[in-house]
């Protein structure tokens, strides 16, 4: 994808832009150093979900510059370039940095509240379940959609483990085989709320593709360098690709998909705030 950058103030490099791309570049190597000194950096500042003891608020921030592999911080870069450096030369560095924060934490905050919509059958179970433990209800969590819509790798380890010394309990003792399966419960519900992490600047950017299809309508975007499609269209076609993507949730897809949609949508909002005013204020001073 490519397009021909809009600048009304020159071709350089505009300061938030540029501060972003380094301070992004900052932490990808410093996630690299420290991994090798086994120092988890995208488990200490990406987000978790807000039920879980390790979120913290300064996360809603930092989430935003960490980034999971060399192609998912390259991607988020060149997007932030492209389109990024159009849009402040136009707002101006304030204006831009307010927004793109803005759509960063719209787009957290659209994922979480999916996140919370769907987790929280599986709380209520396991609520129920340690403070009412039944063997009936034991057996229907390795079947039900609780358990396998959350099953990461070290979830599935934990129930395997769980499980064989809970078979190995439930005929010779009935009283230890419960309360092992309640201290499991427990375990389980720590580790989910734990599982959701989020890191990468797509929320921010996928706002700023919002607000460049809105500036820029009409500006040619080249698909794979080859196909042109307008801005406005890229932005509508996306968005519902990404709508349909979160709706599918297809099984081993880990793009938070709601989060791209939130930073779609708070964008929306805050341009359209933005515009208001100015209409008010134009129209006081007219």
């Amino acid at each position: 994808m490519s397009y021909q950058q809009y600048s009304p103030t020159g071709s350089r490099l505009p300061e938030v832009v540029k501060n972003l791309l380094i301070i992004n570049g900052i932490f990808f190597f410093a996630t690299i150093l420290l991994e090798r000194q086994h120092i988890d950096l995208a488990d200490i500042l990406g987000l978790h979900y807000f039920g879980s003891d390790k979120f913290h608020p300064y996360q809603l921030i930092t989430y935003m510059f960490m980034h999971g592999s060399f192609m998912h911080i390259f991607f988020n870069m060149f997007a932030l370039w492209m389109f990024g450096g159009a849009i402040e030369n136009i707002w101006g560095p304030k204006k831009f940095l307010v927004y793109y924060i803005f759509t960063g934490l719209g787009a957290a905050i659209t994922h979480y509240a999916v996140v919370y919509y769907t987790l929280q059958p599986g709380m209520a179970f396991i609520n129920d379940y340690i403070a009412h433990p039944t063997f009936e209800k034991l057996q229907l969590l390795g079947s039900s959609d609780i358990f396998r819509n959350f099953q990461s790798s070290e979830i599935a380890d934990h129930y395997n483990s769980f499980s064989q010394k809970f078979n190995e309990l439930i005929n010779t003792d009935h009283g230890s085989a419960m309360k092992l399966s309640v201290d499991y419960m427990q375990s389980f519900k720590v580790d989910l709320l734990n599982a959701p992490v989020v890191v990468g600047a797509s929320g921010a950017v996928f706002g700023l593709l919002l607000a460049f299809g809105m500036i820029f309508p009409d500006t040619l975007l080249y698909l794979y360098f080859a196909i042109p499609v307008k801005a406005k269209y890229f932005v509508i076609g996306y968005g519902l690709i990404e709508l349909f993507s979160g709706v599918a949730n297809i099984p081993g897809d880990n793009v938070a998909h709601f989060a791209h949609l939130g930073g779609l949508l708070f964008g929306f909002i805050l341009i359209m705030y933005w515009r208001n005013q100015n209409r008010r204020r134009n129209k006081y001073f007219s």
